[in-house]
């Protein structure tokens, strides 16, 4: 009993001493520092409704890129960011998804809607699609490259973006993001 509250004594006088501050868990994905605000768009989703990312505001959102004749990364990324959305942390957070398409040939309104109906995605899982050049541009301002792949396939830049409640970009994650990745972070950051 007594060694036990010696040890208490001693990590709480270990805090004070380095400034009584917590340590904050280490962010899995790459922090954007300063964080530049996230640029705007107004695209239309899978049931034809537009969706901007300044309509965003007060929730947690992640931004990605992807297209849905993808035979490989493409649907791990979704299926990663739809178990995150559908999780309690998602669901409290009022997490939302926006898949911006880089197959604006093939990422057709039935394509989509296929897709998204195909992989069960949660309904605050919006593919978003438009004209090629408005995609273009878009591409262009999350620094994201789309190019014409061999058979139908497309080259992109396998990235997603967490973006604050006040439309900040805060982290950039590669085609390896995880569900535990995204939810760990949320944590974080929204407990900060």
């Amino acid at each position: 009993m007594k060694l036990g509250l010696l040890f208490a004594v001693g990590v709480v006088t270990l805090l004070t001493a380095c400034g009584g501050s917590v340590v904050k868990p280490a962010l899995r994905g790459t922090e954007l520092s300063p964080a530049p605000r996230a640029p705007d768009f107004a695209l239309r989703d899978q049931v034809g409704r537009t969706v901007m990312m300044s309509a965003q505001r007060r929730r947690w959102t992640v931004v990605t890129f992807l297209y849905t004749r993808c035979p490989d990364v493409c649907p791990l990324i979704a299926a990663h960011l739809n178990a995150a959305l559908v999780s309690a942390t998602g669901r409290r957070l009022g997490l939302r998804v926006l898949a911006v398409s880089v197959d604006p040939t093939h990422d057709t309104p039935a394509a989509v809607r296929r897709y998204v109906a195909d992989h069960r995605l949660a309904p605050a899982f919006r593919w978003l699609i438009g004209s090629p050049a408005y995609l273009a541009r878009v591409w262009r301002a999350y620094h994201v490259a789309a190019l014409p792949g061999p058979h139908g396939t497309v080259t992109h830049s396998s990235v997603s973006f967490l973006i604050d409640p006040n439309l900040r970009e805060r982290l950039l994650y590669d085609k390896t993001v995880t569900t535990a990745d995204v939810l760990h972070d949320l944590r974080a950051l929204a407990l900060s």
